[in-house]
């Protein structure tokens, strides 16, 4: 649960970082965190998945290893959900 958590923090944050880096796909504070805890959530299970993760993850704890890879994984998930969102948004614009 604790790393859940942190990836969907890691997520928020990534997202509104992409989105002040990449201005042109910026959804605003709100839209960004948003998009970023999705992309957070997604981020962890993805990686969940690939490395083999559930009940081996749960039984090692939080040690530093794992709270890196929940803040790696949230982080960049946070941010490619953000940027996919901001170029939908800006395609339907047109």
């Amino acid at each position: 649960m604790e790393q859940l958590i942190i990836s969907l923090i890691s997520g928020a944050a990534g997202g509104n970082i992409v989105g002040k880096v990449l201005k042109n796909l910026d959804l605003g504070p709100l839209g960004n965190s948003i998009a970023g805890i999705v992309g957070g959530g997604l981020g962890q299970q993805i990686l969940g998945s690939l490395l083999g993760g559930g009940a081996a993850d749960a039984a090692a704890g939080l040690d530093i290893g794992t709270i890196i890879s929940s803040v790696a994984s949230g982080g960049v998930g946070g941010g490619v959900v953000m940027a996919i969102v901001g170029l939908i948004k800006n395609m339907t614009a047109k």
